[in-house]
């Protein structure tokens, strides 16, 4: 890697998570930009931890970032002074943040370009898979579930949060320990950096 070149990590931040139904639902998808500049692979670099989105309290700047908005609507029954979790069904907005040209690239420094960003996508998109499956296990394990003597519906809620900070717990370190892997000496995102900076 060339001097003066810092490696920025990418990012995960997860929105709180609420609970699901079993009904046919999609997550919606929204891409994000920020502007970066330059006329080389290091000068783009070197604009994106100028400009990358901020993480972890504003502590630092990544590449790019997945982060999700999950919202849903219960419906509990009381069964013979049980309350029960009938149905939830969930609203999932996963947005990703992506770096954007603020100037068309052309030539040998757009397909540098073009083949980066293109990493940084997938490894992106993975993290969106994993909170999509996120949602679906919270779905799988919510709808049913009841609680004896809870006509108020109370302690379920009290059982459901429980839960649901479990899932949300695994499903943050799985994407910490695949951000590791990739950003690992010789791993793939240090390969796209180090093809990105020392190209044209």
């Amino acid at each position: 890697m060339r001097a003066g070149v810092r490696f920025f990590l990418l990012g995960l931040s997860l929105a709180a998570a609420p609970a699901t139904a079993f009904a046919q639902w999609q997550a919606i998808e929204e891409v994000r930009t920020y502007p970066v500049a330059g006329g080389s692979g290091s000068e783009l670099y070197r604009s994106i931890g100028e400009n990358g989105p901020l993480v972890g309290g504003g502590q630092a700047r990544v590449i790019a970032h997945t982060t999700f908005k999950l919202t849903w609507t219960r419906k509990y029954e009381l069964q013979n002074n049980a309350c029960v979790l009938v149905s939830a069904k969930p609203k999932l907005i996963v947005f990703y943040t992506l770096p954007k040209p603020s100037a068309p690239l052309v030539g040998p420094l757009k397909n540098s370009w073009d083949a980066f960003l293109d990493g940084v996508r997938k490894h992106e998109k993975v993290h969106g898979e994993t909170i999509v499956d996120m949602v679906r296990k919270i779905e799988a394990m919510s709808v049913g579930l009841s609680a004896r003597d809870d006509p108020d519906c109370r302690q379920i809620r009290v059982d459901l949060t429980k839960r649901l900070g479990e899932l949300s717990a695994r499903q943050r370190q799985l994407g910490r320990d695949f951000d590791r892997t990739e950003m690992s000496e010789g791993g793939n995102i240090q390969a796209l950096i180090l093809k990105l900076v020392n190209g044209p």
